[in-house]
């Protein structure tokens, strides 16, 4: 009965029904049995994030640091990034980051990220843009203005926050990252299906990434398919992009050196930036959303990160560093598909423990809190874990 028929109600009966102040929601979703899963809602530069702060079952005693944690959720628990990230509770470009308290006395709040795909990253930028921004504006973290400075724990390591802060507001959060560095640079990936031979560079800034300038692609002498970094041609840049990037795992496999965490998982395409933005490049990511398979064209799809990427910002510099276009102090500022900035800068230079060459990058962005939510399962739900379908997957 729509609000405009309680016109012709008795006043007694107006006021039964039309309690809009005084609702209450059903029993069956609530209680110590049920999951209630506590989330703020951030986007940082257009890519949103999901932060966790209640509602996550118990974690054995064991699981004492953000590393251990990680391969729990990813082993016994994935569950429940089903239900936060898949549709009708999710959709493709939503992320999620699970934070814990401290595993001791003057330790760091920890967090788990989960993203599409059954993917849980080391790090990831713009999570912990969102991770920082929520903890500091609801008072996990005691904001202190103008600068705020504290450590959160990634699966990666510790990452290190100085946040900005004005009247409550976290206007930037500026985060240093663990060690980036270079596994190839300009490698050959074989691509079927008519795609064909695409230079790219193999680096790990969080994730591993598949870097893959889009130059190539409007040389004719290449035989390339046509590229353009723009919103319109999203679809075309994720079909593209993700047979590249499974391609390039399939003949350049890679590993972490210190960690068991292999590549490549994900794709950075660079660009020109865009005229008078004052970016000094801009790129998309493309993530998988499923698992490709070769004898199905269905497959070969992804979809791409609206945020610049912090861990791809970390990779490309690691990447320009390597063939000395980028020197440790200075910026890089880096655009993203819809417009938004990240700034990355290269604070030092380090050795890995096999002897390679890295660098650490700081990466400062911005992120805003766009909803408080509970996230429930009715126990009648016929989807209470999600479903994909692929119009939009």
């Amino acid at each position: 009965m729509g609000l405009q028929s309680y016109g012709h109600m008795a006043p007694e009966i107006m006021a039964q029904n039309a309690s809009l102040t005084q609702f209450h929601l059903p029993q069956r979703l609530f209680g110590p049995d049920k999951l209630v899963i506590r989330s703020i809602d951030c986007h940082a530069g257009g890519e949103p994030a999901r932060v966790i702060f209640g509602g996550v079952p118990p974690m054995p005693t064991e699981c004492d640091t953000a590393q251990k944690k990680r391969l729990h959720m990813m082993q016994h628990m994935d569950r429940l990034r089903r239900i936060l990230l898949l549709e009708p509770r999710g959709y493709p470009c939503q992320n999620v980051d699970y934070i814990f308290e401290p595993s001791s006395p003057g330790a760091n709040i920890q967090y788990v990220i989960g993203e599409q795909n059954k993917i849980y990253p080391l790090m990831s930028g713009h999570n912990t843009v969102c991770v920082a921004t929520a903890v500091l504006e609801t008072g996990i973290v005691p904001m202190v203005e103008p600068l705020t400075h504290f450590t959160l724990e990634a699966p990666a390591g510790p990452i290190e926050v100085t946040a900005e802060c004005h009247q409550g507001k976290a206007t930037s959060i500026a985060l240093r990252n663990t060690v980036s560095f270079v596994e190839h640079l300009d490698v050959v990936v074989e691509v079927p299906h008519g795609i064909g031979n695409v230079t790219v560079d193999v680096a790990y800034g969080g994730m591993w990434y598949c870097v893959v300038d889009l130059k190539q692609f409007a040389d004719e002498n290449n035989h390339l398919p046509p590229l353009q970094l723009d919103p319109a041609h999203a679809s075309e840049l994720c079909r593209v992009g993700e047979m590249i990037k499974v391609a390039c795992r399939e003949q350049y496999p890679v590993n972490h050196p210190d960690i068991d965490y292999p590549g490549c998982d994900i794709l950075v395409f660079r660009g020109a930036p865009t005229e008078g933005s004052g970016a000094h490049a801009r790129n998309t990511v493309v993530m998988s959303n499923n698992e490709l398979d070769w004898n199905r064209p269905e497959t070969w799809t992804g979809m791409l990160d609206r945020s610049p990427c912090g861990t791809g910002t970390c990779a490309v510099m690691a990447t320009m560093h390597a063939r000395g276009l980028l020197k440790v102090g200075e910026k890089f500022v880096h655009e993203s598909i819809v417009g938004s900035m990240f700034t990355g800068t290269i604070l030092e230079e380090t050795t890995l423990k096999d002897g390679r060459k890295g660098m650490i990058p700081e990466i400062k962005g911005t992120a805003c809190i766009t909803q408080y939510c509970e996230i429930v399962v009715d126990p009648q739900d016929i989807f209470p874990e999600g479903y994909t379908v692929s119009d939009i997957w």
